[in-house]
């Protein structure tokens, strides 16, 4: 049995902790969250990073539906209010790139790690006692929350795509990406018909006289128009 220590800032100690099969899994599901993060968000790796070590660590927390996230500052604790926002300079002062502080990616992390490996009750084998070598933990994945679709035309066939992802955000994101790669077709102009007033955008009556025939139409003030 595998075991990890994690440190304690307000206790200033060391904690083992028993590397469960439901901590593995959680762990691999944060790494996975973060290497898909890291593919849309390249400029924000380094906090992608910290982020990872925030949420193994265990430093974020959902208190009455609302996210915090501890951080150090000078060997003290600091706790940040993260919901869509963040309290911290890196988000207030606009030097996180795209807004994303390493405390919102915690979050991010956080959450979608939750949603995407939901562990459900342990199947314990026949055994005389029950250790936790015996526990297996069956993992349901969860279908992802977040889904668009778009027509593009590529190489000119109208084609749908359709994408998935656990963050709403990132999700957007690609669709832009998407979007901005296949332009949609500037629409095209009807054609007008013969005798169409384009001055008045209005159709013209034919008129037949000793001199031959021409378009006219009456305007609202009472004049006639020919196009002339």
């Amino acid at each position: 049995m595998t075991m990890i220590a994690s440190y304690d800032w307000q206790s200033d100690s060391f904690t083992q902790h028993t590397e469960t099969p439901a901590r593995v899994t959680f762990r691999e599901a944060v790494l996975h969250v973060a290497e898909k993060a890291k593919a849309v968000l390249p400029a924000n790796t380094s906090r992608i990073d910290k982020a990872i070590t925030l949420t193994l660590h265990g430093h974020v927390e959902i208190v009455n539906g609302h996210a915090r996230v501890a951080s150090q500052i000078d060997g003290k604790t600091t706790y940040h209010q993260v919901n869509g926002t963040c309290t911290c300079q890196d988000f207030t002062q606009g030097k996180a790139p795209n807004g994303f502080c390493k405390h919102r990616l915690a979050h991010g992390l956080y959450r979608r790690a939750i949603e995407l490996v939901q562990v459900q009750e342990p199947v314990v084998e026949a055994q005389p006692a029950v250790t936790a070598e015996t526990v297996q933990v069956p993992v349901q994945h969860a279908e992802a929350p977040a889904s668009a679709n778009a027509y593009v035309l590529m190489n000119g066939h109208r084609v749908q795509v359709t994408l998935r992802d656990y963050n709403e955000e990132m999700l957007l994101e690609r669709m832009a990406k998407i979007l901005e790669r296949f332009p949609a077709e500037e629409p095209k102009e009807d054609p007008k018909p013969e005798g169409w007033c384009s001055k008045h955008n209005v159709q013209m009556k034919l008129n037949h006289g000793k001199r031959g025939s021409w378009w006219s139409h009456k305007t609202p003030d009472g004049q006639w128009c020919n196009k002339k």
